[in-house]
Order: C-alpha cells, then sequence, then structure tokens
C-alpha cells in the first residue's frame, strides 16, 4: 500500500501538468495529423534536443517526415506540436492572414527575453512594435554606421587576430558582434556594464530551447538568472536616456536603438513604446544579432579554408574593393559594401546549408485545416529551415556549395530559402547582418591566410551550430598592415 501511495505523488505533478497544458478535443480525433504525442509536456524534446547537440538535427527532422510526411504532431517544450515542412507550409506560416497563426515562441525564450518582445506578439502590438525596430534598421539609416561598424571591426582585428599565430574563430566572433551591437544598437561602451552584459549574454543562450523548468543547477535556472541581471542593467540604461533626453544630453535621438525608441512618441505626444516592450525588444535584438552574425562569420571562414575556387573568388571581390580607396587607412563605405555582391552570395549558401536558426514556432488561434489535417486551436505549430533548404526538388544538388544559386531572387523558388523567416515577420535585422558580415569577411580575406587546425569537419547545435572547438585556424599576415 505504501508503495502505491508513492507512485500516486511521484505521479501527480506529471498528471497536473498534462491536464493544465493538454489542449481541448477537437471534434475529429481521426483528422489529426499522424504520429505520437509522446509523455505529457516533456515529448519529443529530449530527442530533438539530444539530436541537435550531436548535430544531427537534420536528420532528425528527415526521418520524422519520412515516416509521417510533411504535416505530423508531436509535443515539444511543454506544448502539443505540429511539424509543417515544405515551400506550402512555410507560407501557410508566415503569410496567414487574419492573425489564425501568431508567434509562440517555446515557453523557455518567453520568460527569458520577455512577453513583450515581438516574437510574442500579434496584430496590432506587433505592427507598431516592428515598426518601430525597422525604422531603426532600415538602410538609409544603416548607411551612417557602415564607417563606426568599420572602426569596431579594425580594432577587433588588431587586438584579437593580427600577432596571433592561431585563433579560434566563434568565440571572437561572437566577441565582436556583441562589441558591434552593444556600441552601434545600444550605446553601451567599454566598462563593467559592458562586461557584464557580456557574461550574461553567454550564460542566457544556454536555456533559450530547454525545458521550462526553473529546478536549481539546470541550463534553465541558471539563464533565468542572467536574464535577471541584463534586465536590471538595461533597465537602468533606459532611465538615464530619458534622463538625458529630458535635459537635451543627447546628442541625437538616433545614436543608438534604446535611445530612438525612447524618444519615438504617438500622435498625441505619448511615449510609443512601453519601458518593458523598449527592454524585451533590445534584448531580442542583443540576442538575435549576437548569436547569428557570428554564427554566420564563423561558417563563411570555415567553408572558404577548404573551398580554393570561392575563396579565390571573394579575395579578389574584397581586393579590388580595397584598391580602389585612395589609402589603406580609409574606412568602407556604403558604396563599397554594395561591390560585395559575390561575398554575400556565398554567405547566403552558407546560410542554405547551415541556417543559424533551425526552426521556430507559432501557435493557432482557432481550430484550422492544413492538407485535410486538423490543428486545434492553441496547439504550436513547428516549421525547420532545413526542410526546404535541403530539398532536391527545390535547390538542384542540394549537398553542394553552389553561390550561384543566389545570382536573382527568380531563380530560388519562393518560401524556399528561410533563413530570415519570410513574409511580413521575416528578419528585420537581415540588412544589419549583411552589413557587419561583409565588413568582417573584408578585412579578414584582404588581411590573412589560414587554414583549419582541426581535421573533424562537424558542428553540433545548442541550439546555433557550433563547429568543433569553436574552430580553431593558424592564421599567417598577408601583410604587415
Amino acid at each position: 500500500m505504501a508503495i502505491l501511495v508513492l507512485l500516486f505523488l511521484v505521479s501527480l505533478p506529471i498528471i497536473i501538468i498534462y491536464l493544465l497544458t493538454r489542449p481541448a478535443r477537437p471534434r475529429s480525433r481521426t483528422r489529426l495529423p499522424p504520429g505520437p504525442l509522446g509523455i505529457p509536456y516533456v515529448g519529443q524534446s529530449l530527442g530533438l534536443l539530444r539530436a541537435m547537440w550531436a548535430g544531427e538535427a537534420e536528420e532528425w527532422t528527415a526521418r520524422r517526415i519520412a515516416r509521417y510526411g510533411p504535416v505530423s504532431k508531436l509535443t515539444l517544450f511543454g506544448a502539443p506540436t505540429v511539424l509543417l515542412a515544405g515551400p506550402a507550409a512555410n507560407k501557410f506560416v508566415f503569410a496567414s492572414a487574419g492573425g489564425v497563426i501568431v508567434p509562440q515562441q517555446p515557453k523557455s525564450i518567453s520568460r527569458l527575453l520577455g512577453r513583450r518582445n515581438m516574437l510574442e506578439l500579434a496584430g496590432d502590438d506587433h505592427r507598431r512594435v516592428r515598426g518601430a525596430v525597422e525604422q531603426f534598421l532600415r538602410p538609409e539609416v544603416l548607411k551612417e554606421y557602415v564607417g563606426r561598424m568599420d572602426e569596431v571591426v579594425r580594432q577587433h582585428i588588431q587586438m584579437n587576430w593580427s600577432g596571433h599565430r592561431t585563433i579560434k574563430v566563434l568565440p571572437l566572433a561572437k566577441s565582436l558582434t556583441f562589441d558591434i551591437i552593444c556600441s552601434l544598437m545600444v550605446g553601451i561602451e567599454r566598462g563593467a556594464a559592458r562586461d557584464m552584459l557580456w557574461k550574461n549574454f553567454n550564460d542566457i543562450m544556454a536555456g533559450m530551447w530547454a525545458i521550462p523548468v526553473n529546478l536549481p543547477f539546470t541550463n534553465f535556472s541558471k539563464s533565468l538568472r542572467a536574464s535577471r541581471r541584463i534586465r536590471e542593467v538595461l533597465t537602468g540604461i533606459v532611465q538615464e536616456r530619458r534622463s538625458a533626453l529630458r535635459r537635451g544630453l543627447c546628442a541625437s535621438a538616433k545614436g543608438d536603438l534604446i535611445t530612438y525608441l525612447i524618444s519615438l512618441r504617438t500622435k498625441d505626444d505619448e511615449e510609443a513604446l512601453t519601458d518593458e516592450e523598449i527592454i524585451d525588444n533590445t534584448m531580442l535584438v542583443m540576442v538575435a544579432g549576437h548569436d547569428t552574425s557570428s554564427i554566420l562569420i564563423t561558417f563563411i571562414i570555415r567553408h572558404l579554408a577548404n573551398d580554393q575556387i570561392v575563396r579565390d573568388e571573394v579575395i579578389r571581390e574584397q581586393e579590388e574593393v580595397a584598391n580602389n580607396k585612395a589609402s589603406a587607412e580609409d574606412a568602407l563605405t556604403w558604396d563599397d559594401i554594395l561591390k560585395m555582391k559575390y561575398t554575400w552570395r556565398v554567405a547566403m549558401e552558407v546560410l542554405r546549408m547551415v541556417p543559424p536558426v533551425f526552426g521556430s514556432f507559432r501557435k493557432t488561434t482557432k481550430d484550422i485545416e492544413y492538407k485535410g489535417y486538423l490543428i486545434p486551436k492553441g496547439w504550436q505549430v513547428f516549421w525547420t529551415a532545413n526542410a526546404t533548404h535541403g530539398d532536391a526538388t527545390l535547390f538542384r544538388e542540394p549537398e553542394k556549395f553552389d553561390p550561384s544559386r543566389f545570382e536573382s531572387q527568380l531563380s530560388v523558388p519562393p518560401y524556399s530559402f528561410v533563413a530570415f523567416g519570410g513574409g511580413p515577420r521575416i528578419c528585420p535585422g537581415n540588412e544589419f547582418a549583411r552589413l557587419e558580415t561583409l565588413v568582417m569577411m573584408h578585412y579578414v580575406v584582404t588581411r590573412f591566410r589560414w587554414e583549419l587546425c582541426c581535421k573533424e569537419d562537424a558542428y553540433r547545435r545548442d541550439p546555433m551550430p557550433s563547429p568543433t572547438d569553436g574552430l580553431p585556424i593558424r592564421l599567417e599576415p598577408k601583410t604587415d598592415v
């Protein structure tokens, strides 16, 4: 009897969680997509996380699609989920009208980044917040940042690359993109606050795709503590900037993202965004910009080390830009960036083959039907980039590295290349990512030769792709610049 009581007490929390989180039963369960939901709350989460850690996330998705088809049900990160695959599915997810499918990140992400970040918002709130961030990231504004970004990159190269025989690319690339975001987007210069943010942003990433149970010694618990510390720093910065604006001490309301968002007003002269929205979306921009661009830079360097034909063409293009400068000390300009067309096509092909964001989530606001299957109200909808990026019917010889795929927008089938998302929710920071990637690659290929130190050419996801040991390379300077 005592054993039965003990088993009941152990099972009770799981039963309660299941009853609280299970969706309402649809009218006809036979119309649900194929596939098991698995253990309540956990389901296939651990299997996906194991596959990501082992560098087999793409294979995990491919096996599931081969077994159940392009529409299947499962449980991920605490919620019943439908996995959708293919260009039509991407369009269905990204361009859904009427608010039928709305953003729904895993509970871990919303708890770490805040409930008012634009990934969590829908309708008028989403348009208002996204519009504010997009205005700051539009090309006309970014043109003004090329010189400042050039300065940050040169300083980074001088401090961390020049004079070193071996380096690890990924940690340094993350350090660089964090410096760029802090200087240009948040307006935090070097010092104690920036050092603290750097430490805590490394901690926060470990819990982004974790099961959101706040138990001691878990990655999620550590990430929550890091999130609180970051939020405290950003709250202080918001208060300081608002005070400076009121006293006329800011040189420009467009100097950085936080100051810009604080300065926005409605038609009634009210503040356009709340402090919570400013902080949540600053955290989103910092997390997204910090990891995705650094991973892209790292995997470009990784590919160029092994592909002489592509490397030579990138070098030719970048040296032509450098040779057209009056002096080696002249900073890059927006016109220089526009000349780097082949280098950006290489970057796009890297993004196709190794997308930084493996996939993302949405949520249904009512019962909907797709391909004859019912997706119940409140369920998650999960899409993955590799489902189309590696599809031979969409990209000929998908395992082959071919930058020419991106010579024309017309050569890529709609909703097939989704490294930046798609439709009205396409990543607003894609131009910023392009700018920092091209500036960095310009100085890498014109100043150094390199080769990989490790023979193993593999990577894992945590949740972003990370090459073995941070991609150590041997450097050889081309000149003494």
